[in-house]
């Protein structure tokens, strides 16, 4: 996946134990016409951006399905790195290492670039030397990884005010500001021969909407993620956890105890708005090119512990 793979192991945060990106739904799109170019953009819930040319869209020859640039040769869904520095295990079962293992999954061979259900799943296991080299990463497979790497940033589920929330201590959700707004400029000074002078495209995508299933029984509720100041996760740190602006915070009743693995399943559903705007350097009004869900799972444990201290 060229660093698209590097970026997403990263980015996952210390409060991450498992992450699943859904199937995405068929694009949203739109052509305009900048300049002497013609730009198509696209939005799901895989990811976004725009195909730039000079005069037209040119998409060449349809590229031939994965089964046949497969040659016969097995695919391999699946790549393994190291565990995010940060994220804290317990010791790994006897004869297994801890690896963050990301698996293509719902791919159709047939299909030129893997079908609209081909997603990623991540997810940090205990493997053991076998199942290892069940992953190992075969240079003929990067053709087929290079297809995500236009996703969204990997979601980054902050906490407050702990790592581990407390029973009947309010906890507050949002996501690392950097992993909620990203921005695409088209056109810069290296390729600008391709519009007429003052012509630019600029994308963005924003989170302005999380759905967050606490996963003890209780009902799913939203956050508005646009509320929040740019570059702010909503939490006033100078303030106790019991008087908070953000609405984004669950009070979990009991302990995940009693569990499985003593943590309970988090469901986020983040809900992407995706932008554009053309012309002069100078910013213009945005105009919308869609909007997309992407799903992620955290595994999050609660302490009976009353105090707040981290």
């Amino acid at each position: 996946m060229r660093n698209r793979v590097a970026r997403g192991f990263i980015a996952l945060s210390t409060v991450l134990a498992l992450l699943v990106a859904l199937p995405a739904p068929t694009a949203t799109a739109d052509t305009i016409h900048l300049g002497d170019g013609v730009c198509s953009m696209y939005a799901n819930s895989s990811g976004f951006g725009a195909y730039c040319s000079a005069g037209q869209i040119a998409w060449g020859d349809a590229p031939p399905p994965w089964r046949e640039r497969l040659a016969g040769r097995p695919f391999i869904p699946c790549r393994d790195f190291p565990v995010p520095r940060g994220i804290e295990l317990g010791k790994a079962p006897e004869g297994k290492e801890w690896v963050l293992r990301l698996t293509i999954v719902d791919y159709d061979l047939g299909s030129n670039y893997g079908g609209e259900k081909a997603h990623l799943e991540r997810a940090i296991v205990p493997v053991s030397a076998e199942e290892k080299r069940q992953c190992l990463p075969e240079s003929y497979m990067d053709q087929f990884w290079t297809y995500f790497d236009e996703a969204y940033p990997d979601p980054v589920l902050l906490v407050k005010p702990t790592y581990t929330p407390r029973v009947n201590v309010p906890a507050y959700f949002a996501l690392a500001p950097e992993t909620s707004y990203v921005l695409k400029n088209y056109g810069s000074d290296i390729d600008r021969a391709n519009y007429k002078p003052g012509t630019r495209l600029t994308m963005r995508a924003m989170v302005t909407r999380i759905k967050v299933d606490p996963g003890d029984g209780t009902p799913p509720f939203d956050c508005l993620e646009g509320m929040l100041p740019l570059g702010s996760d909503g939490y006033d740190e100078a303030q106790d956890p019991f008087h908070q602006l953000s609405g984004c915070s669950h009070v979990y009743k009991r302990s995940s105890a009693k569990q499985q693995d003593g943590m309970y399943t988090v469901k986020l559903t983040i809900h992407w708005q995706v932008d554009y705007w053309r012309g002069p350097d100078a910013l213009q009004d945005w105009t919308t090119v869609g909007e997309a869900d992407v799903h992620a799972v955290q595994r999050l444990p609660v302490q009976e512990v009353q105090g707040i201290g981290g």
